[in-house]
């Protein structure tokens, strides 16, 4: 063999090694891309999952925020109450309609209305049929008036929240 040809075959053997390492190259780049989309498609799934729990997480802060401000709002009307009872006592037991009463009266209206700006509005008992979850009973009596079972006294005013009951009225019922 001459120095050439010694040199061709080198040159060949190298070119088969060259193809060898491309060959190699192009599947370890197969290989990189398919581990690449797995690690894309678990940091989407990883994402999709945290941006999901951030919006459950925004959702339940505010229904628990809203229930924070209804149990506060709740707090307060139930604090009133008395005093509106009250004004009504007062207004009961003045004989002359005087400019006493007037302003007994005024100062009674605007809290009625501040509370029912809230939705707090006063519950119509009288002539209702006896229902446990607006009236508590504390009486009963016979009645010509009104049939079994129907409310014919109110002894303290209830009130209602957005229809729901906020305090129930305490009746007289008829038997």
């Amino acid at each position: 063999m001459t120095n050439e040809d010694i040199k061709k075959d080198d040159l060949q053997n190298d070119e088969d090694i060259d193809m060898k390492d491309e060959n190699l190259d192009l599947n370890d780049e197969a290989e990189v891309d398919a581990s690449d989309d797995e690690k894309y498609q678990d940091l989407m799934d990883k994402f999709m999952r945290l941006q999901a729990d951030f919006s459950n997480y925004k959702r339940r802060t505010e229904a628990q925020k809203s229930e924070y401000v209804e149990l506060g709002v709740k707090k307060i009307a139930n604090d009133l109450l008395p005093v509106i009872d009250n004004f009504e006592r007062a207004l009961d037991s003045i004989k002359d309609k005087d400019s006493t009463y007037e302003g007994i009266l005024m100062i009674k209206n605007q809290l009625t209305d501040v509370l029912a700006k809230d939705g707090i509005v006063e519950m119509d008992a009288l002539g209702k049929e006896f229902d446990p979850i607006y009236h508590h009973a504390v009486l009963t009596e016979d009645s010509d008036e009104y049939d079994s079972g129907y409310v014919i006294e109110v002894l303290q005013k209830g009130y209602l929240i957005n229809d729901k009951t906020l305090r129930p009225a305490m009746v007289k019922v008829s038997q």
